[in-house]
């Protein structure tokens, strides 16, 4: 893609912010790739890829739209009706100065230092992705749960490989093609389309929350109500000492109700951890239940076991054998020196297909693709 290009999509998520449409540099970034993936001379191609790679809510989408004009405008090189400016009265000194995407007046005094910044590395956002969860201050708590539930909406925008019958734009599809025309007496009247299904996963989160995980479960557990609100199939549960089914307790868009409930009637919240016996609860209860071959399931612990690692061993097996995939996010990998040296850890690791940190918000984002791998 032509670097121009990516500085328009730029000044054009800059507008959107600008409209109090929230447009990460994450988002940005996948706007870039769905670009490269349409046809860019096929506007309504284009403004669906933006609308979906972007993460516009419906209630923005008008303001996208209005946007949207300016953008390709901008992308042909054409100057928007923003950007025509009125010619200079006879007599006027300076030269003119254009009026930026999405402005429908002249820039406000000082607005080339927003104090906010356009550079990546003064965005708020950016500085939260990266924040540990266990060095967030109360202020941040509303900010990151509003970037966890963007965050958790990405998987139900996520492309497959598989493609499907579809309506709209698409890969031609010459074998339902060639079937229709039969109908027609060999005429072929409308092509057939397939185009990428959008899947969401099936999963199953296990969550720990003992005391070593205090400063990292409160993020944990809202991201899990963030996954809960799109991937209405996840289950969910957390563990210390005992397991607790939690999904019946979840309450879609309130993180803060939900984790309130969860605090006063999980027993032994923030006390030890016996991984094994938990998880080898979670088999005898629950595995025929949510566990098939189209189920991720997700581990969510430090991996810090206080029981027997046979017990543990002898769980991992049998959730490995049932699951399609088994994913352990661990907080400490956050630091590059942990090493995975806790017996829980050993035990778990030989059937665990994806080990990863889970620390900040940024590496939440990862799990993104192993889910979808």
């Amino acid at each position: 893609m032509k670097g121009d290009l990516v500085a328009r999509l730029t000044v054009f998520a800059r507008a959107l912010r600008g409209r109090g449409v929230r447009v990460t540099l994450a988002d940005v970034a996948d706007g870039a790739g769905a670009l490269v993936l349409v046809d860019l001379f096929d506007r309504e191609e284009v403004r669906f890829a933006l609308r979906t790679a972007l993460k516009i809510r419906p209630a923005d989408w008008d303001t996208f739209d209005l946007l949207f004009s300016d953008f390709l405008s901008l992308a042909a090189g054409v100057p928007s009706p923003q950007e025509r400016r009125p010619s200079a009265p006879a007599g006027a000194a300076g030269p003119a100065v254009p009026i930026p995407l999405g402005q429908t007046g002249p820039a406000p005094a000082g607005a080339g230092h927003s104090p906010m910044g356009d550079q990546p590395g003064y965005s708020r956002d950016m500085l939260l992705r990266r924040k540990p969860f266990d060095q967030c201050t109360a202020a941040d708590l509303a900010a990151m749960e509003r970037l966890l539930a963007r965050l958790s909406l990405r998987l139900a925008t996520r492309p497959s490989r598989r493609l499907v019958p579809t309506r709209g734009r698409g890969f031609l599809d010459l074998r339902r093609s060639f079937r229709r025309a039969v109908a027609t007496r060999g005429d072929f009247v409308a092509f057939a389309r397939r185009a990428p299904a959008i899947e969401i996963p099936r999963l199953v989160v296990l969550c720990d929350t003992s005391g070593s995980m205090d400063g990292h479960s409160r993020f944990l557990l809202t991201f899990i109500l963030s996954l809960k609100r799109v991937a209405r199939r996840t289950e969910a549960f957390v563990f210390n000492t005992a397991l607790t089914r939690i999904t019946p307790w979840l309450a879609p868009g309130k993180p803060g109700l939900s984790l309130e409930r969860l605090s006063v009637r999980v027993p032994d919240w923030s006390g030890g951890t016996r991984i094994g016996e938990s998880l080898a609860e979670f088999v005898a209860r629950h595995q025929h239940h949510v566990l098939d071959r189209r189920t991720v399931v997700v581990i969510l612990s430090d991996g810090l076991d206080r029981g027997d690692p046979a017990v543990l061993v002898d769980a991992m097996r049998v959730i490995r054998a049932r699951a399609r995939r088994v994913i352990w996010l661990n907080p400490l990998l956050g630091d590059p020196r942990y090493q995975p040296l806790a017996r829980g850890m050993q035990a778990a690791l030989p059937f665990v297909d994806h080990l990863a940190p889970a620390h900040n918000l940024e590496s939440l984002e990862r799990l993104l693709a192993l889910v979808a791998a």
